[in-house]
Order: structure tokens, then sequence, then C-alpha cells
């Protein structure tokens, strides 16, 4: 039952792939290929060499999310540049609350040492890329990713706040739904 699931989800998906514009398709395989080289080097290095991956989801994600909108108009690339990080950080932050919520003070010194950097400076990290969200929202040619940013960056902090009159489970949805309530607003 299972494969034939994944049987059927994968051939609706295959008119989709088709419809990937060539230039999109690209910037995807190369991302793909460092996606794949991050993960490699995550399995087969574990032990002599620890990557950071909370501070690796947020670059990837926010490149998939941006490949469709610069690979068909080019020209709008820097203007996007600044959205772009702000989200990357956002998917960062979201990560690495998530991993202070739930690990204790043992196991944080067992992590990554840039892990453990923007651990110990979490919430100022967060005010920062939320500061840098409101002025971007102001002055910037995208002003509703900025602002979106900032509204979950806000959330989270505020989930930080409360995080010892919430269980983990619930903080940790409720971590990935801040992402979202900037687009519920928006509705």
């Amino acid at each position: 039952m299972f494969y034939g699931g994944i049987a059927c989800g994968t051939a609706a998906l295959v008119p989709l792939l088709l419809a990937i514009p060539t230039t999109a398709m690209r910037l995807y395989a190369i991302e793909g290929a460092a996606l794949s080289a991050w993960l490699l080097a995550i399995h087969t290095l574990r032990g002599t060499v620890r990557l950071p991956k909370e501070l690796a989801v947020g670059p990837f994600f926010a490149a998939a999310v941006f490949i469709p909108t610069i690979s068909r108009v080019p020209q709008i690339r820097p203007s996007l540049v600044l959205p772009a990080i702000l989200l990357a950080s956002l998917c960062c932050l979201n990560c690495l609350f998530i991993y202070a919520w739930e690990h204790d003070s043992q196991s944080l010194e067992r992590a990554h040492p840039s892990t453990r950097f923007a651990l110990r400076f979490l919430p100022g990290i967060a005010i920062a890329v939320g500061i840098v969200g409101c002025l971007a929202a102001g002055i910037g040619a995208h002003p509703a990713i900025p602002r979106a940013c900032a509204l979950s960056v806000a959330g989270l902090l505020l989930l930080h706040a409360r995080r010892n009159a919430t269980g983990r489970v619930p903080l940790r949805a409720l971590a990935d739904l801040v992402l979202l309530t900037p687009l519920l607003l928006g509705l």
C-alpha cells in the first residue's frame, strides 16, 4: 500500500517536474549537488569533522524558495539578496531555538562551536535579525518578505520567553507554526 502511494505520487509529480523551466532546473541541480556534498560530509566524516547542521538548513531552504523567482526574472536578483538572507536567517533561528529548547546544558557543550556561539547569543541574534527585517521592510523593493521574517522572529522570541510553560512537542510545532503566521495575517 505504502509503495503504491509513493508510485502514484511520483507519477503525479512527473508532469510538474517536466514543467519546471531549464534555468530553474540548473539552479536546483547546483543546489542539489551542494546539499548532497553537505549530507555526504555529515554522514561520512562523523567523528572526525563535525558540521553545524542547524546553520545549514536556512541557506538551503531559502535558496530553494527563491530559485523559481530568480530563474524567471533574473534582473531582480540583486533586490532579493537581503530578503533571501533574512529568510535563511529565520530558518536557522528556528532550528537553533528548537535545539536550545530540546537539549540540556551538557549536550549543548557537545554541539558544534558555531552552534554553541549562536546559542549563547540567540535572543540577541534574533532581535538583530528582526530589526534588520523591520528596516528592510521600510526601505526595500520587496517589503512583504522582510516584514514576514520580522514577524516570525518576534513569534520565536515570544515562544522562547514562554518555553518553560509549554511542552517540547507543542513548542516544536509552534516554532514551525510561527513561520507561517505572517502568511495567515496576510490572508
